[in-house]
């Protein structure tokens, strides 16, 4: 009988590393515009990833032994393993790309606040924007719509906070345009909110046409509600 490989059962056996060659050295030195598209290939390899978990019928968390500590055999222990840290790694470049993109934008308005002697207002109330940001975008990135409802299960939490079919979500908790991961960060918040109250922002069509209204609704995700999950919605990336 062979020796368990637990311990070392979630290693790489192989050199692995995103595609696109990781972040470059120095972030401070690169415009806006080559910090988003940076994140977006990020985003785009970390989804293709996780489209090859999915393929292996695993994700971040699958089990990869048996309960006596063996490798399973019924799954491709040595490319979820490797996939896995390359989904770490990019996670960790991600992040890193994200905080250089948050510094450059509270930069840029506080020298226009520090420049003009007032806080510095456009149609979002946040002045001018640097390079490369959408014209939507606020200071913190919240009021750039990020998502869009697809469904939701009446009497469900999502239904009883009062998210409706084709609402267009700009924040929600913490998660924002800037951080959601292709939406991964709000099932990050839901997860971590069960039984409490999340804030969610969204912009819905008003009574007359080509009119939006914003609101700020109150959800609770919770397990007790009669259906699957712990909303009830569908959301799909914009």
């Amino acid at each position: 009988m062979g020796i368990p490989m637990a311990d070392n059962i979630h290693t790489p056996t192989v050199s692995s590393g995103s595609t696109s060659g990781g972040i470059p050295r120095d972030l401070s030195k690169l415009s806006m515009g080559d910090l988003m598209k940076h994140k977006e290939n990020i985003e785009e390899e970390m989804s293709a990833l996780s489209s090859v978990l999915s393929s292996h019928g695993a994700n971040m968390s699958t089990m990869l032994t048996t309960f006596d500590g063996f490798p399973r055999d019924d799954i491709d222990v040595a490319q979820i393993r490797t996939t896995r840290a390359q989904i770490i790694r990019l996670r960790y470049d991600h992040k890193q790309v994200m905080a250089q993109i948050e510094k450059g934008i509270h930069s840029h308005f506080a020298g226009l606040q520090s420049t003009n002697g007032t806080t510095p207002s456009n149609a979002n109330g946040a002045g001018p924007r640097p390079s490369g940001i959408p014209a939507s975008t606020g200071a913190t990135g919240v009021l750039t719509p990020f998502a869009k409802v697809n469904s939701v299960v009446p009497g469900s939490p999502a239904g009883q906070a009062g998210l409706q079919a084709a609402d267009i979500i700009r924040s929600f908790g913490t998660a924002t345009w800037l951080n959601h991961e292709r939406l991964s960060k709000v099932a990050e918040v839901v997860q971590q909110n069960e039984g409490r109250t999340i804030i969610v922002k969204i912009s819905r069509n008003g009574s007359t046409p080509g009119s939006t209204v914003s609101l700020d609704l109150e959800l609770v995700p919770r397990r007790d509600w009669g259906g699957r999950g712990l909303l009830g919605c569908h959301l799909l990336p914009l």
